[in-house]
């Protein structure tokens, strides 16, 4: 599990967000250049666990999460990028699979001219987390 299955969760489970951007096109990794508008695109920037010399349980872990709207007008892309700050912002909790979950705003990037002269900007959180150790022992 990663930052970005957390983010996923909670952008999927957030039903007003849904009337602007269908979950079909809620995705992780990649988006294609031809993508239905309105689209967002989930993807880990960066991962840190806390390194200890024994290991318990869990891991504590930091992402940082990107969430970049591509839409079809400028006011489009506000108001989602709007609406994924409310979905996941100061959230807390158990979340895909993830224990003690926290979620925190962490900057937003620059407007940007999308293919097919779409809006696209990202909105960037800072997701921690318990995630479970498999050791095999």
């Amino acid at each position: 599990m990663t930052g970005a299955d957390i983010m996923g969760e909670l952008l999927l489970g957030y039903a007003p967000l849904h009337a602007l951007v269908p979950i079909a096109n809620i995705k992780a990794g990649k988006l294609p250049a031809n993508a239905p508008l309105n689209s967002l695109l989930i993807r880990t920037i960066s991962s840190v666990e806390r390194q200890r010399l024994k290991r318990g349980k869990t891991v504590r872990t930091n992402d940082r999460v990107s969430i970049t709207v591509r839409a079809d007008s400028y006011d489009a892309q506000i108001r989602i990028l709007d609406l994924v700050v409310d979905a996941c912002a100061d959230r807390q909790g158990n979340f895909a699979g993830a224990l003690r979950a926290s979620v925190l705003t962490a900057g937003r990037g620059p407007d940007l001219s999308g293919p097919g002269d779409s809006f696209e900007q990202a909105q960037d959180f800072k997701v921690s987390f318990d995630k479970p150790v498999s050791r095999g022992e």
